[in-house]
């Protein structure tokens, strides 16, 4: 129920910033730690149920932690919490263009 009212509340605030040609300042802060730091790399640590938790290194505000049950689920889980580090509401997730990069594509930059 909580995540419902969240996602509501998060396209209210769309819709408002929208209007006013106005976005939320963690995409001019994601876009800017991009541009200076061009990825944010994650170390992948299988658990015991099967499940995968993934640990963010070297990402200067600190550490994002998530996990998922598959590859999958952590990917979107990932993005997500890449979101809400920069307090960026998850209904501006296309853009912010966030995509898993590198040669073992454990690093996520902006596309």
């Amino acid at each position: 129920m909580i995540n419902i009212i969240k996602i509501i509340k998060d396209y209210i605030k769309k819709e408002i910033w929208d209007n006013k040609d106005l976005g939320p300042r963690g995409l001019f802060e994601l876009s800017e730690y991009m541009r200076h730091f061009s990825s944010i790399r994650f170390d992948y640590h299988n658990n015991e149920d099967g499940s995968i938790t993934a640990v963010s290194s070297g990402f200067l505000y600190g550490s994002i932690i998530t996990n998922g049950k598959n590859l999958q689920d952590l990917d979107r889980n990932i993005k997500d919490a890449i979101l809400t580090s920069f307090e960026i509401p998850s209904v501006y997730y296309k853009e912010a263009h966030i995509e898993r990069v590198g040669t073992e594509q454990k690093e996520y930059a902006l596309a």
